[in-house]
């Protein structure tokens, strides 16, 4: 099964494993992750899933959608390597992503 690598705000690192048709969002919620909240439970309507993706993999990401893009806009801890993770779809080409829950708003 394919593993992800969630890092906490306070800089804990957990490999979780990852179940096929999820959302890197489902996968960190799922796993026990609180702090990454996903208010609008991943309908790209918030912007509290809010991850940075290793730029190793960022090629390997979809492309950002105009939505995705817009309510990244609104968060003061906005990265060049900045994400929803309802918006990525984790497959197994996806496998050792690495992704930071970002700061919160």
């Amino acid at each position: 099964m394919p593993k992800l690598t969630v890092v906490t705000r306070e800089g804990e690192e957990t490999t979780i494993e990852v179940s096929d048709g999820l959302t890197v969002m489902e996968a960190i919620r799922d796993n026990g992750f609180d702090e990454l909240l996903a208010l609008c439970g991943g309908c790209c309507s918030c912007a509290t899933c809010h991850v940075l993706v290793d730029p190793a993999m960022a090629d390997k990401l979809p492309q950002m959608s105009e939505d995705e893009d817009d309510l990244l806009e609104s968060s003061d801890h906005r990265a060049d390597n900045s994400r929803l993770s309802c918006q990525i779809p984790f497959t197994a080409e996806l496998d050792g992503l690495k992704v930071t829950i970002a700061p919160e708003d």
